[in-house]
């Protein structure tokens, strides 16, 4: 989960703002795609997906994102529980639920 979970137009109170929930999976998508510039077919290997269901996600986390910007409303990033690999001190990852 990021360390920075919400985003808002400056000088509109929150409680006057519609919200738009950016799902984790999104958020990881957006992160290994337009961040890390890894092709979807890579981008979904690392995150165990297929390359369909990676398009899919990207493509929903991408108009959500133009919402946002586009009608100034607040983005709020959150999700349930996801597995991630965790790089331990010999290189070696495992998996770990996170909330």
């Amino acid at each position: 989960m990021p360390d920075k979970n919400y985003f808002k137009p400056r000088g509109i109170p929150t409680v006057a703002l519609e919200e738009i929930v950016l799902n984790l999976d999104e958020f990881e998508a957006i992160r290994l795609a337009d961040y890390e510039q890894l092709y979807q077919e890579a981008a979904a290997a690392r995150m165990n997906i297929s390359r369909q269901t990676f398009g899919r996600i990207i493509e929903a986390a991408h108009k959500k994102i133009a919402d946002v910007l586009l009608n100034g409303k607040a983005l709020k990033i959150e999700g349930g529980e996801v597995a991630l690999d965790e790089i331990n001190s010999r290189g070696h990852s495992k998996k770990r639920k996170a909330n």
